[in-house]
């Protein structure tokens, strides 16, 4: 089980890289400890790209390395406090993806002018800004993880984003489709003043249809065999 959840970790880490979420050796990708111990998340030092299973430590819930070789990352109170708060939480991601961090800097709202941001609305995508600076401390991974609440994800303005889901699969696709979003509205918005997006009502249809959870196994096992050919 450890062993799989450490490659899990590591392919969420690759996959997010290939996607275009890394910032260097910043970012995060995290799973909940089957024993109760903590988290198996990325250690710190690393680029997405690079992450291999040997490259994943437990980390506990005080920010102790209970087992790996590495250097925690500092922002681990991130996933920790999340895990913390949600029993239903498996995983915990943290990057900066770039259109999410453009996006949150303008203070509009996120509109589901495409299928992906369906996923996140209604209602609008929760933002977090107590603080853009790193989230250090338990205090301040507390304030996130209430910011999240019962969400699938929020912005850390002017910082990144933080997806939850129940497990490592489901949350790397939930970044990527947040990221989509961000990116797809940034473009329209280039162009010129948003004039149509989705209904709430014709949100919750859409995200029934093309979100379901087979829905997104499949995109996550799609974006898996797209490393592969890499």
């Amino acid at each position: 089980m450890t062993e799989d959840l450490r490659g899990l970790v590591s392919l969420g880490c690759r996959v997010l890289g290939d996607a275009g979420q890394g910032d260097l050796i910043w970012g995060h990708v995290s799973a909940r400890d089957p024993e109760g111990r903590g988290v198996w998340m990325k250690a710190s030092g690393l680029g997405f790209e690079e992450v291999r299973p040997a490259d994943v430590i437990l980390v506990s819930w005080d920010g102790e390395v209970l087992e790996g070789e590495g250097r925690r990352h500092a922002e681990y109170p991130i996933h920790t406090e999340a895990m913390r708060r949600r029993t239903d939480v498996g995983s915990v991601i943290h990057t900066h993806s770039p259109a999410a961090v453009a996006l949150g800097s303008l203070g509009v709202p996120l509109r589901p002018i495409s299928h992906e941001a369906n996923l996140f609305v209604p209602d609008d995508l929760a933002r977090f800004t107590a603080t853009t600076d790193l989230i250090l401390t338990a205090a301040l991974g507390e304030q996130v993880a209430e910011t999240l609440a019962d969400r699938n994800a929020c912005l850390l303005v002017n910082h990144g984003i933080v997806v939850a889901a129940a497990d490592v699969a489901t949350a790397t696709i939930t970044a990527y489709l947040l990221d989509r979003a961000c990116q797809m509205q940034l473009t329209a918005m280039a162009a010129g003043e948003l004039a149509s997006w989705s209904s709430p009502e014709e949100s919750l249809s859409k995200r029934e249809h093309c979100y379901s959870d087979a829905m997104l196994r499949g995109a996550w096992d799609y974006l898996v065999r797209r490393l592969d050919r890499h």
